[in-house]
């Protein structure tokens, strides 16, 4: 049946309502965020041996602690922060970590506001976020987008040592050059992640702020660098047994395929041919998975570990050292 003209109009309208509401709250949300995240970020301006550089870095606490991206701060003791409010102050680097392209500041002169911190192991895949740095010098941008992506690995460098950084946030937000080291925050203005490298057209990524990455936080405000402990295995993922997979509600475990001879691990008791479960009282599946185990708190302490060796489940008890000790 055909609409009569009036009537087509009036859908038409209500289409268009309907289509400004949708934008109306969607530009309230991305500016609400741009509200309370900006006044916390700060535009970095550092120099080292090798010349200039520039980044982002977020406010955290009210005593002046920064946090952003270790590469921006490679090679510099110090630079300059400049926050929104025409603040500049001189910071110093209170410690970086390589590996997680995590680094702390310490600003010589304090009254920013501390951007508060979420929990990026809550988020989903489409989800709203807004990414707040200073991209090619312009100060204070804005950029939003949605969550493409999550549990990406990039490959992250220290000395000779190779890791990867997992549970990489992946953005369609806009960044560029000198987005390092911001804030990438949800709706609700909670920084869940530090922006850290453009991977192309299109395409962002970022360290996400969770348990692990809080460790390492405190880690470098406490120690100023990150002490990581080590059992001394290599191993490669496996699928588990169909009936073992649904009795542990888990479908992969770690194979070892090497153990260093006198390591931890050599020592407790773990051969060649186990699969590795659970370290902790956490599932092991990947690498990663038992790398994140293996922070300052672990160095010199108890750690069960469950193997399945033999088609049986045997339990053994590791004591992580520190690793490069």
């Amino acid at each position: 049946m055909a609409l009569p003209v009036g009537g087509v109009a009036k859908l038409m309208s209500t289409d268009s309502e309907a289509e400004r509401a949708a934008l109306d709250a969607y530009s309230q949300v991305v500016t609400g965020v741009a509200e309370r995240v900006l006044p916390s970020v700060a535009a970095l301006s550092v120099r080292t041996a090798r010349g200039g550089g520039a980044g982002s870095a977020v406010t955290f606490t009210d005593d002046g602690f920064l946090l952003t991206s270790a590469h921006v701060v490679t090679g510099a003791t110090g630079g300059t922060a400049t926050f929104g409010d025409g603040l500049e102050t001189r910071f110093d680097v209170v410690g970086a970590d390589p590996l997680s392209d995590l680094a702390v500041l310490r600003a010589q002169a304090t009254g920013a506001p501390p951007a508060e911190l979420g929990d990026a192991d809550g988020l989903r895949i489409g989800q709203l976020v807004v990414a707040v740095g200073n991209p090619m010098g312009l100060a204070g941008s804005v950029t939003a987008g949605v969550v493409s992506g999550l549990r990406r690995s990039i490959p992250a460098r220290d000395g000779r040592a190779v890791r990867l950084i997992d549970d990489v946030i992946q953005t369609d937000a806009a960044l560029n050059p000198g987005n390092s080291g911001g804030a990438l925050a949800d709706s609700a203005g909670r920084v869940v992640g530090v922006n850290t490298a453009v991977a192309g057209y299109g395409l962002g990524l970022a360290v996400p702020i969770n348990s692990t990455t809080r460790q390492i936080v405190g880690e470098l405000v406490s120690n100023r660098r990150v002490r990581r402990a080590w059992l001394g295995v290599a191993g490669v993922p496996l699928p588990l047994p169909p009936a073992l997979a649904e009795r542990l509600n888990q479908k992969m475990g770690l194979r070892v395929v090497e153990v260093v001879p006198g390591s931890p691990a050599g020592v407790a008791g773990i051969y060649l041919g186990d699969v590795i479960l659970s370290a902790g009282g956490r599932p092991v599946s990947t690498v990663q998975a038992l790398q994140r185990l293996m922070l300052g708190p672990a160095i010199g302490t108890r750690l069960p570990v469950t193997v399945l060796r033999k088609g049986a489940l045997v339990d053994v008890v590791t004591i992580p050292a520190e690793l490069g000790r």
